[in-house]
């Protein structure tokens, strides 16, 4: 290995240890992504580019940002000790496109006396840069298991891959990234955001609300709104009280199950109704809808036609599956 390489390795060795708890074993030396990202540096040349060269185009990853204003007071009294990782925009000359950094980007954007952002420049693709950013932020500070859940969706929703190509990503098995696309999917982005992280917080529990949502039949603005509130109420007694209180988005994850579990509570338990099939006018049969499922009964229909819908019923769905997704 050459001199240049070596102190290549060895300063983004460092960038990656940067902030992150001493641990057995460098998370550089031990993933896949990270090292990607720095056997790709193109030079070992710390640059100081100008903030508004760089874009970020990143997939969100992250429900609550931390503010800048104590990074940025720390940088205009320190300097940025840490560089940031871009890489070069594929059709723009002198523009860059952010892997990571995004904190100390932001604090030295909003800075009357920091002009230069330092950075290391990497020759990285979409998938490789992607795998950058979630390594480097998930050394830092793990993801919550709703953020990791959104950001799976967001991927999927995307068309950034399959969910094995989102698994291999997210370092985790098909069957969990499937298992929280369908959680994201339930608790929705609207009122994720409204709750906020909640670390702390598990997959069970947000499984569990995921279940109960469909039988509380509430409006989501509704939720969303006790969620701000008690998040909202939280961190204004901490800010009041001048020390630490309970995480204030784990707040309003409890205020948005006691109020579903109060709601379902106070509801009579209804028998859904099943919905009347008509065929040329007439009764076909009917739809019944559940939480957890939705039956198709035909009783009232000729015989040849029930045969060959049995004998089509898979490219039946496969077009009505296609219609939705372009009709939503």
């Amino acid at each position: 290995m050459t001199d240049s390489k070596k102190k290549r390795m060895s300063m983004l060795d460092s960038l990656a240890a940067a902030g992150t708890p001493p641990a057995p074993g460098s998370m550089m030396s031990s993933n896949r992504a990270l090292r990607s990202a720095r056997d790709a540096v193109d030079a070992h040349h710390v640059w100081e580019l100008d903030p508004v060269e760089i874009q970020d185009e990143r997939y969100s990853d992250r429900l609550d940002p931390k503010d800048v204003h104590d990074l940025r007071a720390s940088i205009e009294q320190n300097g940025q000790t840490v560089p940031i990782l871009v890489r070069r925009h594929p059709t723009e000359t002198d523009r860059y496109l952010l892997v990571y950094g995004r904190r100390r980007l932001e604090a030295i954007r909003a800075s009357d006396k920091v002009k230069k952002v330092r950075a290391l420049i990497a020759i990285l693709d979409d998938t490789a840069a992607l795998r950058a950013q979630v390594s480097e932020n998930t050394g830092r500070r793990d993801l919550s298991y709703i953020e990791r859940a959104l950001f799976a969706q967001e991927l999927l929703d995307s068309g950034f891959g399959s969910q094995a190509q989102i698994a291999e990503v997210l370092n985790a098995t098909r069957s969990a990234v499937s298992m929280s696309i369908s959680v994201a999917k339930a608790i929705g982005t609207a009122l994720a955001h409204a709750i906020g992280p909640a670390h702390g917080i598990g997959r069970p529990r947000w499984e569990s609300l995921a279940k109960e949502l469909p039988d509380a039949g509430m409006d989501m603005e509704e939720l969303c709104r006790v969620a701000s509130d008690a998040r909202g109420q939280a961190a204004a007694r901490e800010q009041a009280e001048g020390e630490p209180q309970v995480d204030p988005s784990v707040t309003a994850f409890e205020a948005v199950v006691r109020y579903v579990r109060k709601t379902n509570g106070n509801s009579p338990a209804k028998k859904p109704r099943p919905k009347p099939l008509l065929i040329e006018g007439a009764p076909a049969g009917a739809i019944k809808r559940s939480a957890r499922a939705l039956r198709l009964e035909l009783t009232d229909v000729d015989d040849a036609f029930a045969q060959w819908l049995d004998a089509n019923a898979q490219d039946v769905l496969d077009q009505l599956h296609d219609r939705w997704r372009r009709e939503t």
